[in-house]
């Protein structure tokens, strides 16, 4: 069966653990980087609820300002275990929402964000992981990722394809905001 194609009334973005101490380290940051910040920026111009969460704060750091100034109003989660779905303030707040289509953005790609969207997937929810949006400190570690993710049925996507398809057609307000933001 395909799934439904995504719908900005059904949507929501996760960002997960994009901290101070965590991000330096991983694979290719810069790059990672650039795409986070275009997807956060496309997913409030698309009026998509965002959820960010912190893995034990007190070591790894808070979010990193680049994606902490676009979202000043969101507080993230703060939890200790690897899936987000594992922390209770994380399932509440998600639960609130209503929505059943989950973007994924974070880090690392081959332990939260993973243990993440296999746990989502099994609640029932469509999961899309954003592959421009993930990474571990050893490419290898996204690879594998990645690959086991879509084998459990997880979709696959990249910012652009992502916003592109809540976007739906190529005209109005909307539009001229998600073209600048890729650019």
């Amino acid at each position: 069966m395909i799934p439904a194609s995504l719908t900005t009334e059904n949507t929501i973005l996760v960002l997960i653990d994009f901290q101070e101490r965590l991000f330096p380290v991983m694979h290719d940051k810069e790059k990672l980087l650039n795409n986070v910040v275009k997807l956060t920026k496309g997913a409030l111009a698309l009026e998509l609820p965002v959820i960010v969460t912190e893995q034990y704060p007190k070591g790894l750091g808070p979010t990193i300002p680049e994606i902490k100034t676009i979202i000043p109003n969101v507080k993230p989660v703060e939890k200790t275990c690897f899936s987000c779905c594992d922390e209770p303030a994380f399932m509440e707040e998600l639960g609130k929402l209503k929505r059943q289509q989950v973007l994924i953005a974070g880090i690392e790609a081959h332990i939260c964000t993973y243990q993440t969207a296999v746990a989502l997937a099994h609640a029932g929810y469509q999961v899309e992981v954003v592959t421009d949006c993930i990474s571990s400190r050893e490419p290898g570690n996204k690879a594998a990722a990645i690959s086991k993710m879509g084998m459990l049925g997880i979709m696959p996507s990249t910012t652009e394809m992502a916003l592109f398809e809540l976007l739906k057609v190529a005209k109005g307000d909307k539009f001229k905001q998600i073209s600048a933001i890729v650019k």
